[in-house]
C-alpha cells in the first residue's frame, strides 16, 4: 500500500494554518516583488530576494499538501493585486522595518501552527517555516543595527540581591504611589510603539495612493489611531525617563499617489496588523501586573477592534474575504 501519509486527513487545526499561511506568503510575494522593483540598498536587497524566494518555496509545499488531500487551492494574492512599475512608496529603510516587524509575527503564527499539529509531514513543514523565519529574523535584525536603523532598549539597574514585593501598591497605578515599570512592562510598551510607527507609516502611504474616496478615509482613520496609540505608549515611558518610544517614520513614505497594489491586498496589509495588535495587546495585559496599563490595553483594544469590525465589514461589502476552511453546517445539511 502507497504511503501517502502517516496519518489521517489534515486536521483542523493543520488545515486552517497552512490555509493562513498561503494566505501571507502570496501576500508577501506581492509585497517583495514591488519593494524590489525600486530597492537601491544592495545589502537590503539580498535580504528582500531571500524572503521572496523562502514565501515562493513554502507557498509550493502548501500546494503540495492539499493537492495530496483534494484540498481547494486558496486564492491568496496574485499578480492582479501588484503593479510593479508603480513608482516607489516606501523607502529603502522602511522595507527593513517592515520585514523585521513581519518576520515577528511569522515567527508567532508558525509556532503556533507547530504546537497545534500532528501529522508528521505538516510538522515538518512548520519546522521549516519556523527554521528559515529565525534565519530571516537574525539577519533583518542585525543588518537594522549595523545600518542604525535598530531601537536600542534600555538598560535596567543590577538589583544587589533578591528581593520580595511587600506593598500593595505594586499593582496599583491610578492613584497614590505608583511604582516604576516593569522591565517587560517596558519592553511591551516599546514593541508596541514600533509596532505603531510602522502601520502609522504603511497607512499614511495606502490613504495617499487608494483610487477609492471610501478607503482613503478609512485609512485615514486608521492613521490617526495608531498616532494615538504611539503617542499613549509615549507617554507612559516618559513618566519613568525611558526612551520614549519609536519616533513617527512619515519621512519614510514617499509623495506617490500611485497605488502599487490593489485595494484589496492594502486593506488586507491593514488588518493584519490590526488583528495582531490585538493579540499583542492581550498577551501585555496577562504580563502587565500595574492596573492603570490594564485599564489602557482594555480601552485600545476596544477602539481597534471597532476598527477590526469594521475592516472586515468592508472585506465582505467588496466581496475579498475568502472563506477560510470551516466546519460543516449541520442545519443546513438536516434541510
Amino acid at each position: 500500500m502507497e504511503e501517502k501519509h502517516t496519518n489521517s486527513h489534515l486536521t483542523a487545526s493543520e488545515v486552517s494554518h497552512l490555509w493562513t499561511a498561503y494566505q501571507s506568503n502570496t501576500l508577501a510575494i506581492c509585497g517583495l516583488t514591488h519593494f524590489l522593483t525600486h530597492i537601491e540598498d544592495q545589502d537590503i536587497k539580498e535580504i528582500l530576494e531571500e524572503s521572496k524566494l523562502v514565501a515562493e518555496q513554502k507557498n509550493n509545499e502548501v500546494i503540495a499538501l492539499f493537492n495530496a488531500e483534494d484540498y481547494p487551492i486558496p486564492q491568496g494574492f496574485t499578480k492582479e493585486d501588484v503593479r510593479p512599475d508603480a513608482p516607489r512608496l516606501f523607502s529603502d529603510a522602511l522595507y527593513l522595518e517592515y520585514i523585521l516587524n513581519m518576520s515577528v509575527m511569522t515567527l508567532s503564527m508558525y509556532s503556533m501552527a507547530l504546537s497545534v499539529s500532528d501529522r508528521e509531514d505538516v510538522i515538518q513543514f512548520f519546522s521549516g517555516c519556523l527554521k528559515s523565519t529565525k534565519e530571516t529574523h537574525i539577519k533583518t535584525k542585525a543588518l537594522s543595527k549595523l545600518k542604525g536603523l535598530s531601537f536600542k532598549n534600555p538598560v535596567l539597574p543590577t538589583p544587589r540581591q533578591v528581593e520580595f514585593v511587600k506593598k500593595d501598591s505594586f499593582l496599583a497605578g491610578w492613584f497614590g504611589e505608583r511604582r516604576p515599570l516593569l522591565g517587560i512592562e517596558i519592553s511591551n510598551l516599546l514593541f508596541h510603539s514600533q509596532r505603531n510607527a510602522l502601520g502609522h507609516a504603511l497607512i499614511t502611504g495606502f490613504s495617499q495612493v487608494s483610487p477609492s474616496k471610501e478607503l482613503r478615509r478609512f485609512f485615514e482613520r486608521g492613521r490617526d489611531i495608531s498616532e494615538k496609540h504611539l503617542s499613549v505608549f509615549t507617554k507612559l515611558l516618559h513618566v519613568d525617563n525611558l526612551p520614549q518610544g519609536s519616533p513617527l517614520l512619515t519621512s519614510e513614505v514617499t509623495t506617490s499617489t500611485t497605488a502599487p497594489f490593489s485595494d484589496k491586498l492594502m486593506m488586507y496589509v491593514v488588518s493584519t496588523l490590526i488583528n495582531s495588535s490585538i493579540g499583542e495587546y492581550g498577551v501585555s495585559i496577562s504580563t502587565s501586573p500595574r492596573h492603570d496599563l490594564a485599564l489602557q490595553y482594555t480601552r485600545l483594544i476596544a477602539e481597534i477592534s471597532k476598527y477590526a469590525n469594521d475592516s472586515a465589514n468592508i472585506f465582505i461589502e467588496k466581496g475579498w474575504m475568502e472563506q477560510p476552511p470551516i466546519a460543516a453546517d449541520r442545519k443546513e445539511l438536516a434541510k
